[in-house]
Parts: structure tokens; sequence; C-alpha cells
């Protein structure tokens, strides 16, 4: 193409451009060499755009450069407009709205991550919240309480942990957890298996962690960060290392081969990338960052350059008891008896200490199902509280189950009760998807193994196995047949 000679060339500079850049469908500071889906395409991206107008704007912030092949550096846009014959016009954005609009806070976190030396060594006045969190089930707990407000809470890392939870090909595995922290009080999987970036919007992807490449251009009002070995503090020093990055990290493809050719180069460069990553992850809450490092030293060097920091406050409002509104309604001796549509109403309380079907017959209430359910021989209703079952159950809800009778049970949602169960919510019952291995004993079979899965959001719930158990040992109360 010829060069044109009313070729012109803006760069406009900001400390955080990006949410600028997302309406503009262009982001300078995620420029390839390459174009193409394996970058493979063309001779560079700067010259391409500049040639693809007459005008052409880039929208360019250099600390949010998180990839090894980012380009698009100001003193590469000015060598290709030089080569081209366009003139270049610089400007500054001199305002945004990030962070609760406190630049303060900004300028604190290039300070603290030492990206560049500011003046802003404490967050005395800047009107946002942080807090460094003394684990991660801390830091958790705080972004599960902000997100019960509007689902804009989040919690992200550095890509300093295997992706162990994706399903390959005949090896499946989908229970294990990427993330174990605080001595199993936190498990969580990475974000990446189903959604991408579109996880920031589900409720349920509270309890899953996202990382650089699934949240960057992406705002939330509560961030939650957990800062892994890549990043350090010694001495006041803060210390990167391209090598503690997971080894599926594609972020930082390219740095051993440059560590053997250029070991200063390489150090430089991974440096920036890591600490743009964290000054990136920890500025995408517009009104919170809560983080926590694994590396005890940092969290105390955080702590302390925290000073003065707005804590997380909430508006403890008193709670005015409500009467609870049955789905269902109770019946009293003389209506059981002219309702055609009664089945018993099980206490589950009762059901925990030791139970048998006579007596929850005898001792219980009877209720009136709703439309359009029809009772049926061995129908009851039961209360399920806990969030183990959420992503099925919500917590709280009155449900109708069977009585488990003769047939396999295999993936069905059952009431258990055993001696050897110790549910953290219900204690020796519980409400589970049951599953069963069998063996072969003499003439017959007994079961090997029952496992007993939560289906929650929560990443605290594990399954419950009951190894070598006989039907004395554990009792299905009943089968799921629907919510209420």
């Amino acid at each position: 193409m010829p060069i044109q000679p009313d070729r012109n060339i803006a760069i406009m500079r900001h400390s955080d451009s990006q949410t600028y850049l997302r309406d503009h469908h262009a982001e300078a500071h995620r420029l390839n060499e390459k174009s193409g889906l394996f970058s493979n395409l063309g001779e560079n991206q700067i010259k391409e755009l500049s040639d693809a107008s007459t005008f052409t704007v880039f929208f360019l912030d250099e600390d949010q450069r998180i990839h090894w092949k980012d380009i698009g550096s100001k003193s590469q846009i000015r060598d290709w407009a030089a080569s081209l014959g366009a003139k270049v016009t610089e400007l500054d954005l001199v305002s945004q709205f990030r962070c609760n609009g406190s630049d303060g806070f900004l300028a604190w976190v290039d300070q603290v991550l030492q990206v560049r030396e500011t003046a802003n060594t404490t967050l005395d006045g800047a009107n946002y919240e942080f807090k460094v969190c003394a684990s991660a089930k801390e830091m958790r707990d705080l972004i599960y309480r902000r997100n019960e407000q509007n689902n804009k809470a989040r919690m992200v890392a550095g890509y300093c942990w295997d992706w162990v939870s994706r399903k390959t090909k005949g090896n499946p595995v989908p229970r294990a957890y990427d993330f174990d922290l605080d001595g199993g009080d936190f498990r969580a999987k990475w974000n990446l298996s189903e959604d991408g970036s579109l996880w920031i919007m589900k409720p349920d992807s509270v309890s899953e962690v996202g990382c650089i490449h699934t949240c960057q251009g992406l705002e939330l009002d509560y961030v939650g960060v957990i800062l892994g070995p890549d990043l350090v503090v010694r001495d006041g020093e803060v210390l990167t290392d391209g090598a503690a990055r997971s080894k599926g990290d594609s972020s930082i493809k390219g740095y051993k081969g440059l560590l053997k050719e250029d070991k200063a180069a390489a150090f430089e460069k991974a440096d920036l990338i890591i600490k743009n990553t964290y000054r990136t992850l920890m500025t995408r809450g517009t009104k919170g960052c809560y983080v926590y490092s694994t590396d005890p030293e940092t969290n105390a060097y955080l702590l302390e350059q925290g000073a003065g920091a707005l804590l997380p406050q909430f508006d403890e409002q008193e709670e005015i008891p409500a009467t609870e509104v049955l789905p269902f309604r109770i019946l009293g001796d003389d209506e059981r008896g002219e309702s055609g549509n009664a089945v018993p109403l099980l206490d589950l309380k009762i059901a925990a200490g030791d139970f048998s079907p006579e007596q929850f017959l005898h001792d219980c209430q009877w209720a009136e199902l709703p439309d359009p359910f029809v009772a049926k021989d061995g129908y009851f209703i039961a209360q399920v509280v806990g969030e183990s079952m959420n992503r099925r159950i919500p917590n709280g809800s009155w449900c109708l189950f069977r009585n488990a009778g003769a047939g396999s049970r295999e993936g069905k949602i059952v009431i258990v009760q055993s001696r050897d169960i110790q549910d953290p919510e219900t204690g020796r019952f519980t409400v589970k998807r049951y599953s069963s291995e069998k063996r072969v004993v003499d003439d017959s079979w007994k079961h090997a193994r029952i496992t007993l899965s939560p289906e929650s959001d929560r990443p605290n719930f594990e399954p419950i196995f009951v190894t070598d158990a006989t039907e004395h040992e554990l009792h299905v109360l009943g089968e799921y047949v629907a919510t209420l």
C-alpha cells in the first residue's frame, strides 16, 4: 500500500486505558507482532493498523503488558510511524473512574509493587477499601459476603498453580482442586474449563478463581487477589521469578529460551510481566481489593504498606424474624382423612437420632401437597438445610421425597442416615447424590464403597465415603422427587 501524505497517528496515554479501549475494540497494550490465530500472519500489527486508516489512535497503557508476545510501546509506535511517514501526536488522558475514582490507590499499587516510584506511600485519604487477609479463607469469605449484594465480587490469582482440575480425554478429574491452601480450609478451581471470560457473570463462579487471561478488561465491585510465589518481598524489595509460574501459563512462554541467550533481558522482561499482572489484578475492583499472599513476609509487607486503608465495612441491619411461608398447608388431625392429597412431613431433627419408619409415621405431622403434585404411597416432605446441594436444592428448601424401595439408587439424590456419616451441616444424616462400588462375596455381593457427593458452589464440601457398608449400617430414608 503506498504511503499517504496525510497519515496521522495519535498515542493516547493513561495509567489504565483499557476501560476505554474495550469500547473501541482495540487494545494497544495487547498487540502482538504477528496476526492470526497462531501469530504467524502479516509483518507487524502496529504497521497493519496504521496502514488500515489515515488516522490511527492507540490508547496505550504500557503497564498492562502481561504476555511475552505483547508489543506496542511508545518507541515501537514512533519507529513504525517514521517508516510510514506519519505524523505522531501524543496526548494524555488525565481522568478516569477506576477504583472509586482514586488515582491515589492506583499510584499506591505502582509504589508497592515497585512498578514505578510515586508519592503515594500510604492509603490515607483513598476512598477505596483495601485489606490484607491473614488467610485465603478470610479473603474468600469477604468476597462471598460482598457477592451477595449484586454478584459483582470475584477471586483472582497469579497463574502459579497448575490447572489440575482440567478434564482431559481418558483422564477425567472433576473433583481435583487447583488451589489447596490454608491446610485444606481453602480449596478452589480455576475458572478456565467452561466459560472463559464469561465466568465473571455466572452467579456460581464466585467459588472459582480467575486469572489474568480471563479477567483483563473486565470490572468488578470487589476483587480478591491471591499472590503466588512468582512475586515475593525480601527486606523491602519486590522480587519476581518467572520460573515460579505454572508450566501451563502461556504468558511466560519464551522465558526459558531467552534465559539461555540473555539472562538479564529474560529477568527484566519476566519482571515487567509479573508486576503488570498483579497490578492489573489488584485494580479490577471499582470499590475494593482484598489480597492474600502465600508468602508470610510478603503479606507482612503489604500489611505495613497498606496503612491508613479504608477497611471493609458491612451494614449490619437489625434482623426482624419473618414468618416462614410454607409451600404447602399443614393439616390438623381431623383434616388428614378429608384431604385427598396428604403426605407425611418428616422432621429431620428426629432422623438425626435413632430413627425408624414406624417412629416417623407415628410422630409426624401431615401436609397437603400443592398443585400440580399428587400424593402417592411412600411420598413424604422434608426440609433440606445447608449449602452442600445448593446447585440443585437451595438452602432451606422443602422437598418431596419417596421412600427408597427396591432397585438401583445409582446417581439419585437421597436422604441417608449412617453411624459412619459426620456431615458438617447435619450430623448423622445427609442429602447427597448416591453412587456405589460393589464387590462379589461368595454367591452374593456387598458394597465396597458408597460415595455421597455434594453439588455445591461452595468449594469446602467434600464427598462422603462409606466403606464396607451393610444395610444395617447405612439407611437410605428416601429418594428426591422435586423441590416444592
